[in-house]
């Protein structure tokens, strides 16, 4: 879940926008967050780059300009929301590495790049950040997810009751076009040789053989594909006819629920599907929906219990903020100001001079990385 409003601009899969970055800077820091900064750059790239994904996204100038103009307040609150996540996170010894492999392996497939010294360098061209510190950005961000959803989400419940009667009031929004299904498990054949490619081919067979036997086909999914879906199960949710290839129609689509592919060709590797669901036309059936319901309802509900979750992360958590910093997420009566105002004059460093202090990262607006070692007087941002 996205916390900050300009994060809604921005999905995960867009981690790639144009940056630039500072060779050296004069940085005023505005706040501390259990002994890691927010510095005022830090948020005026906020801003240069949620207005450069909104453009990415096809938005007018106008959109643009509406769009900073509301979120623009929330700005320092949103940063100091994902420090406090990420470290919680970090506290709850939680481990995202198996994820982060898969989100990188799912974009080195998408842009077709085999080849990983090609892959760094474009990662570094697109974002401004070495690889290893976009590896960084990454884990951060799906560290805040994870603890969102075991924090917050997993301690909300939805009685079935709730779910009825909203599908009773909204029949009409669950009127659906014919829609299948899909899960799947990719092979991957990338960077692979003549015989690389063959055994990839033969392990495709075999699964789709021990699939059709009864094994469960979730478990092959967690444990052979190479897709960037395998951890969510390999869903690729719902899709029209019309959306789908005619070799994929040919395939699944007059298929019942639970049939097992032959593998298919894709540009990645071998594919293998399985049909979850194959909805007619018309109106859906409560148990068709129950799952999206309890999703629209949890969206609606999720947001105020995030921000007091948050609120209770501000309570047991060090925070100083300048006189002129606001926090619109501050937790009441906590007491935020800066003990040593004169210790917030703002220095002017080079990149090798904080090289030689500590290394920090230079901070992607809606991934903030913790645990800078700089001083209270100021930080330089770099690549």
């Amino acid at each position: 879940m996205r916390i900050c409003a300009f994060a809604l601009c921005l999905g995960f899969a867009g981690l790639l926008p144009a940056m630039a970055a500072d060779v050296s800077t004069v940085e005023v820091i505005l706040a501390k967050v259990n002994g890691d900064i927010v510095t005022k750059a830090d948020l005026e790239r906020a801003k240069k780059d949620a207005a450069s994904a909104l453009k990415a996204r096809g938005a007018t100038p106008q959109q643009i300009e509406e769009a900073l103009k509301q979120g623009e307040k929330d700005v320092l609150r949103d940063r100091i929301d994902n420090l406090l996540l990420v470290q919680r996170g970090k506290e709850l010894n939680i481990n995202v590495d198996s994820e982060v492999s898969k989100y990188i392996a799912g974009l080195q497939s998408e842009t077709k790049i085999s080849d990983p010294d090609k892959f760094q360098q474009y990662v570094r061209e697109a974002t401004g950040m070495t690889y290893e510190d976009f590896k960084a950005e990454t884990t951060n961000q799906m560290l805040t997810q994870r603890v969102v959803g075991q924090e917050v989400y997993s301690k909300v419940n939805i009685p079935h009751a709730e779910i009825e009667d909203y599908y009773n009031k909204n029949k009409s929004s669950f009127i659906r076009k014919e829609r299948v299904f899909l899960r799947e498990i990719l092979v991957s054949t990338e960077g692979k040789d003549e015989a690389g490619k063959a055994a990839a081919e033969k392990k495709a067979k075999d699964l789709v053989a021990r699939a059709r036997k009864g094994e469960r086909f979730p478990d092959l999914i967690r444990d052979n594909s190479d897709a960037a879906t395998a951890k969510q199960g390999g869903d690729l949710g719902g899709w029209e006819k019309s959306d789908l290839s005619a070799e994929i129609v040919n395939a699944v689509w007059e298929k019942p629920k639970g049939f097992v592919s032959d593998p298919i060709r894709v540009g990645a590797g071998w594919e293998i599907l399985r049909v979850e669901e194959h909805f007619k036309e018309g109106q859906a059936e409560l148990a068709d929906v129950e799952n999206e319901i309890k999703e629209r309802i949890a969206g609606a509900r999720m947001a105020p219990k995030v921000r007091e979750y948050l609120t209770e992360l501000r309570r047991s958590a060090f925070l100083e903020l300048r006189d002129d910093a606001i926090d619109t997420g501050a937790a009441p009566g906590k007491d935020t100001r800066w003990e040593n105002a004169a210790l917030l004059k703002a220095e002017t460093t080079t990149r090798e001079e904080v090289a030689a202090q500590s290394r920090t990262r230079r901070l992607l607006w809606a991934f903030p990385v913790p645990g800078t070692n700089v001083g209270a007087t100021g930080v330089s941002t770099s690549k």
